[in-house]
């Protein structure tokens, strides 16, 4: 099977658009673009060893549960 050839702004809009969205996952990312996810993990690990791509964004913080915190 000959490997596909895809242009870097195609690459960078998908690690972009893995990375922006905290509850994306690998996975669905690469299935709505019609990518493997490992072809998409790849690009992402690349991206962050070039320095062009930061981490995956954190969801939205959880506050902890009334009473559960103790205050000195």
């Amino acid at each position: 099977m000959a490997m596909k050839s895809y242009p870097p702004e195609f690459k960078a809009d998908a690690v972009a658009l893995y990375l922006s969205d905290p509850a994306r996952t690998l996975a669905s990312v690469a299935q709505d673009l019609g990518i493997s996810r490992e072809t998409l993990r790849n690009w992402v690990r690349q991206a962050q060893a070039d320095g062009t791509a930061g981490a995956k964004q954190a969801g939205p913080a959880k506050s902890p549960a009334r009473g559960s915190t103790r205050r000195p």
